[in-house]
């Protein structure tokens, strides 16, 4: 009760410092902006929001019937926090004047001045700098929503509350910075990451991963659990399929020949990726199935983020293809290792971020996007793409990993991340629906 307590004053304090921020612009910037472009960008910002309630439908398809709700509502918690928490700083920490390449100036958005009366963002030159930073609002609330498919049914919800405020402080915000800061240490390596491939899917399975390590060293065995509503995964496909055109062709930052390419190159690796994923468990001698094909589906859509908008669509049907089998291989080895990643987070994001992110370096061609293209993959023949590729990936690994880990110990010390035993014997998620209970068993069990 304290501890909400003070969260309240502090939303409350939040609240009306803002009032008291000036808010109103002095001269609005339209010069140089483009209504189609615009237009376009506030489509894609939609769709990327609705890629996190299609991650919730996916998630709470595929954990036990007693968490479903639960676990749906920590990706709608995640809409909650970061759309706060992005408008009090976090916005300036991942954009902000660059500190030595690391880390925006907390101060140069802070409570988002100079937001709705600021020159546009400097590669996204054609829209209003407050429809790009809502645009990257999106980006930062789905990437800790991801985390949840491994804390799914072992995290206390006050703890995952604390967990997804460090996370996306001192994780997501630095390696946005990096990635995406004109000014960021690995922009100027030349990385390429077109829409998050690195930033979102990597940080996030490796955080899984992190995670996975930490609480299994206090778990019970592991358990098969079957899933519970297979309509709801395949919902939540649909959903995050259809978000990811906005999450992707949106990167583009305008509506033009490069979102159209991006566009083409998502569906495809999705569609290659789902294929092949129920082709190896048919060659494992599984049946294909619905569940399969979603898995499959949502890997290529990691894997081609980074890559879509350098690719040519034949391309990315090979990223699609190659890095369904790969995190299939990964999933299967890791039912033979005492890792509790429940809803293997780290073989579907974390591997297939870094396939798609060794991919653009193999596969990048500047002429589809020569403008950005730091250089021609090494299929090409140019070595130097891919080594960069090579080292960043070792660099966010490391980062992340230990960051995380650090996290996660501070936040045990803050409030206990697991849940006991004796609360995880909850009743049914429903229990109580039928009197009207607005907080289901489950959700009350991990307070």
């Amino acid at each position: 009760m304290k501890k909400s307590l003070i969260f309240l004053l502090l939303l409350i304090g939040f609240s009306i410092l803002a009032v008291f921020m000036p808010a109103l612009p002095k001269t609005i910037v339209t010069e140089g902006l483009n209504g189609g472009d615009i237009a376009w960008m506030l489509a894609a910002s939609a769709l990327v929001l609705l890629m996190t309630p299609g991650l919730a439908f996916f998630y709470g398809g595929m954990i036990d019937m007693k968490n479903i709700i639960y676990t749906m509502f920590q990706s709608f918690i995640a809409m909650g926090v970061v759309g706060v928490l992005w408008i009090v700083v976090g916005f300036s920490l991942a954009f902000g004047d660059s500190i030595g390449g690391i880390i925006g100036d907390p101060r140069s958005f802070f409570m988002f001045q100079n937001v709705l009366d600021g020159n546009p963002w400097s590669l996204a030159p054609t829209i209003p700098l407050v429809l790009f930073a809502f645009f990257q609002l999106k980006f930062a609330i789905i990437t800790p929503a991801l985390i949840t498919g491994t804390f799914a049914e072992r995290i206390r919800f006050k703890s995952f509350i604390i967990f997804l405020v460090l996370f996306s402080l001192f994780i997501y915000s630095p390696l946005a910075h990096w990635t995406w800061h004109p000014e960021g240490f690995l922009f100027k390596m030349g990385v390429l990451d077109f829409a998050g491939g690195t930033v979102v899917h990597m940080s996030a399975g490796i955080a899984a991963l992190a995670a996975s390590i930490f609480l299994r060293s206090r778990s019970e065995e592991k358990k098969h659990m079957a899933p519970a509503n297979i309509p709801f995964v395949l919902l939540g496909t649909g959903l995050l399929w259809f978000g990811w055109f906005g999450f992707n062709a949106g990167s583009a930052m305008g509506a033009g020949t490069l979102a159209a390419s991006a566009f083409a190159t998502t569906n495809t690796a999705s569609a290659a990726a789902g294929l092949a994923w129920i082709l190896l468990d048919a060659v494992r001698g599984k049946k294909p199935s619905a569940l399969g094909f979603c898995i499959g589906a949502v890997v290529g859509l990691v894997a081609i983020t980074p890559a879509a908008g350098f690719v040519t669509i034949p391309s990315s049907l090979f990223i699609g293809t190659f890095a369904s089998l790969i995190s299939n291989l990964m999933v299967h080895w890791k039912t033979k290792t005492s890792l509790e990643d429940t809803l293997d987070v780290f073989p579907c994001h974390g591997v297939g971020g870094a396939v798609g992110m060794l991919m653009t370096g193999l596969l990048a061609n500047t002429a589809v996007n020569g403008a950005n293209t730091t250089g021609n993959g090494l299929f090409f023949g140019e070595t130097t793409l891919f080594l960069v590729h090579l080292k960043a990936l070792a660099i966010v690994f490391a980062y992340t990993f230990i960051g995380s880990f650090i996290l996660l110990k501070v936040t045990d010390m803050i409030s206990s991340l697991q849940v006991s035993p004796a609360k995880k014997k909850a009743e049914p998620a429903y229990a109580g629906a039928e009197e009207g209970n607005l907080y289901p068993a489950d959700l009350s069990s991990v307070q």
